[in-house]
């Protein structure tokens, strides 16, 4: 009797411990599920202080409305030259090349012409003759006042001065125009070299000649610009032009060369449309001194039209994959752990390093994000 309860407690051990063990193993699984369901991000204290991570809320904050424009750095027209000569010739010196920085007066290039050498023979004849056509036209005046000359020869004297003034006048201005002394014509010394100078300060943009080259008046012979004075040149769409008006602030960048913005502020704004129906808006920039711009630069702009306030977060909160924004949103703090959810949101543009949000109506008052550290976590 003792053996068979001995072996009926051995059984009830052995089913209780088999019960207790099974029962073990289903918590276990149950927890590991509820981790593999558990889509949330999880983030340690020590991890959280390692990575320097933050937490804020959403918070309203002034945003600029905005016409989003392109254009070019330009200069005035009075900052731009384009040197031609006056007369055509064979080009016989040029030593500046593109990028040349040259001051006002200064040597550009020489230009040879027989011509020249005419024009000059010309005015030494004329200018022997006035003298003596001078005196006679003179003598004739005082003759025909005392009536010892009859009129025709005074008419004929007066008319051959006369004459002989504007051929000396018109041909001593055509050899100031090609820069040739007339004071050392008068002397004898005759050139079949003409000179051209800087007609303004600046660098040289573009050369089109080159030695032996025969260059015409109408031929443009190099360009200088000015950059001591640049603006922006934007176009700006028909549809938004109405909202631009003279005084308002100009965010712009150089996107091939830096992403950097700068500021301008608009001087004008054109009254005709162009025929891409675009409508030209000038504007001066705020420190032209703080960039080496170069003319002809393209630009992106954003003229501020007005001004609305708007919720928003940090832009270093905001992770974007395949063009969908996501926020890490803190669900739970427990056991010196962070978890996070992950949500979609829609912004509405960034300005001075924090985006808008549209809608906001899906988070709770007081609802915490990860505004520090989000980037890497996002899209993982």
């Amino acid at each position: 009797m003792q053996r068979i309860i001995y072996k009926i407690g051995i059984l009830v051990i052995s089913i209780t411990f088999w019960s207790c063990g099974d029962a073990e193993q289903k918590i276990a699984e149950n927890e590991n599920l509820a981790a593999q369901t558990d889509e949330r991000i999880q983030i340690s204290q020590a991890q959280f202080e390692q990575s320097k991570m933050e937490l804020d809320v959403i918070r309203e904050k002034s945003f600029p409305l905005v016409v989003n424009v392109t254009g070019m750095i330009d200069v005035p027209p009075e900052n731009r030259a384009v040197v031609s000569a006056t007369m055509g010739g064979y080009i016989k010196r040029t030593p500046l090349l593109i990028g040349d920085k040259v001051s006002k007066g200064q040597l550009l290039v020489t230009i040879e012409n027989p011509e020249f050498v005419t024009l000059q023979q010309q005015y030494m004849e004329v200018t022997g003759q006035l003298s003596y056509l001078k005196a006679e036209f003179e003598r004739q005046q005082t003759m025909v006042a005392e009536n010892i000359s009859s009129r025709k020869s005074y008419l004929k004297a007066e008319s051959d001065y006369k004459t002989a003034v504007a051929k000396y006048n018109g041909l001593r201005k055509q050899l100031t125009m090609l820069n040739i002394s007339t004071e050392e014509v008068e002397q004898g010394t005759i050139s079949s070299v003409a000179s051209i100078f800087a007609p303004i300060s600046g660098s040289i943009t573009k050369v089109h000649v080159s030695k032996g080259s025969f260059v015409s008046p109408a031929t443009s012979i190099m360009e200088i610009v000015d950059n001591n004075h640049i603006h922006l040149e934007l176009s700006v769409f028909e549809k938004d032009i109405m909202k631009v008006k003279k005084g308002q602030q100009v965010l712009f960048r150089i996107p091939e060369a830096s992403s950097k913005s700068f500021k301008a502020e608009v001087h004008l704004v054109g009254t005709s449309i162009d025929e891409n129906r675009t409508i030209k808006v000038h504007a001066h920039l705020e420190n032209e001194k703080e960039s080496n711009f170069l003319t002809g630069m393209f630009v992106e702009a954003m003229i501020i039209t007005d001004t609305s306030n708007q919720a928003s977060l940090p832009t270093a909160a905001i992770g974007v994959v395949d063009d969908q924004s996501f926020v890490l949103v803190l669900d739970e703090k427990k056991d010196n752990s962070y978890y996070f959810k992950e949500m979609k949101v829609k912004t509405n543009g960034s300005y001075e390093d924090r985006t808008a949000l549209e809608n906001t109506s899906i988070f709770k008052p007081g609802t915490q994000f990860l505004v520090k550290g989000a980037f890497s976590l996002i899209g993982e």
